[in-house]
């Protein structure tokens, strides 16, 4: 879909593209480019950040471990802005609950042809994905919030509702097939078990599958936290210094939550386990509030076109990546220059290389004004 950059700026925060961007270079290469650091200079520091580009096999909490659920949770802070210009181009709600739809539906559909559908392996295709989570977590959190009339009230209260409804069912609940009594491993989960019987097509990890059925329901109260966030931007008051604060003071509270529960339900994302639903949403929040006071406060925004280029076409980025060779471009361009290179400075031109390929794309993008919407 093609649209003006005027009309994709209307009542749009550059935060929130700054940050979606911020988000998804992480899947974009800068992982490569801080092993390729700690290659360089080593060191405690530089050894512990390498660690953080991994995802933890499963208790546990790294860097990485955030970019899924940020990335939800900044569709839902997008989605106020997006039902208010609905509304005020008096769209019908059955014009809008056909967006809803229309959107789960195709991020679903792309994230089949990712695991690829388009081979017509039916049998060995993985339906699962994290664009159909995220369309899925999406869809129910907006129907949500499209119901709710005391937005903070009520959706707070959903919020906590699913947090400790989840949390207790997986606390207390063995698998129907169980072989221990521990609730937080593979073999005796009921979302794990939940998967093995439910979840259509192979399953990632063979026993269960980390974007499963029933991690949709913590996912949605990810994406719920997000439409209240980005509904609390969206009002006239208080003042944006006093938003930014408020979120603060959200995002901590969250974050003391979230650790006071971490002693009961470990930190665990394949789960989506509630500790790791709070610990997320803090930080989601806090990090929010700090891109919204930097940019859209303080207004220091140059540092953020980079990031806005890519947050303006985040699915094409995440559809293009497995479809376009960046890397046999990279390579054709800078693999000679990089093999007279030491190993680790040789790596680094590589990763920086193959970002810059992706950006560059992305960049011809936004130039010509196309940008990808769902």
């Amino acid at each position: 879909m093609k649209h003006s950059e005027k009309e994709q700026s209307v009542k749009r925060l550059q935060s929130i593209d700054a940050l979606r961007g911020f988000d998804m270079c992480w899947i974009m290469g800068f992982p490569a480019i801080i092993y390729a650091l700690n290659s360089i200079f080593g060191g405690d520091v530089w050894m512990w950040t390498s660690e953080q580009m991994e995802h933890v096999p499963w208790d546990g909490f790294h860097f990485m471990d955030l970019i899924f659920p940020l990335f939800l949770f900044i569709a839902g802070v997008s989605f106020p802005f997006s039902l208010d210009k609905r509304h005020a181009a008096k769209e019908p709600n059955s014009k809008i609950y056909g967006h809803i739809v229309k959107r789960a539906f195709l991020l679903v559909l792309f994230g089949a042809i990712y695991n690829g559908f388009l081979n017509f392996n039916f049998d060995s295709t993985r339906y699962a994905s994290v664009l159909a989570h995220i369309g899925l977590a999406w869809f129910f959190a907006a129907l949500i919030f499209m119901h709710i009339d005391r937005k903070y009230v009520i959706g707070s209260a959903w919020i906590a509702g699913i947090i400790v409804g989840y949390g207790l069912l997986t606390l207390f609940v063995l698998a129907p097939d169980a072989t221990g009594t521990n609730p937080f491993v593979p073999e005796n989960n009921i979302s794990c078990w939940f998967d093995r019987m439910f979840l259509p097509g192979v399953l990632y990890r063979e026993i269960f599958d980390p974007e499963g059925l029933l991690s949709l329901v913590p996912a949605t109260a990810t994406a719920l936290i997000g439409m209240l966030s980005g509904n609390y931007l969206k009002e006239k008051k208080p003042s944006p210094t006093m938003k930014a604060k408020i979120l603060c003071v959200v995002g901590f509270l969250m974050l003391a939550t979230a650790l006071i529960a971490g002693m009961i339900i470990p930190f665990n994302k394949a789960l989506w386990s509630s500790s790791f639903t709070l610990l997320t949403g803090s930080i989601s929040i806090l990090l929010l509030a700090l891109f919204y006071w930097v940019i859209d406060v303080r207004q220091f925004t140059r540092w953020t076109f980079f990031f806005r280029v890519v947050g303006m076409n985040s699915i094409t980025i995440y559809m293009a990546k497995h479809i376009i060779d960046f890397q046999g471009i990279n390579t054709f361009f800078l693999g000679g220059l990089a093999s007279k290179l030491s190993p680790g400075y040789g790596s680094l031109l590589l990763s920086l290389g193959y970002v810059a390929c992706c950006w560059l794309f992305l960049y011809f993008l936004y130039k010509k004004k196309i940008f990808l919407k769902v």
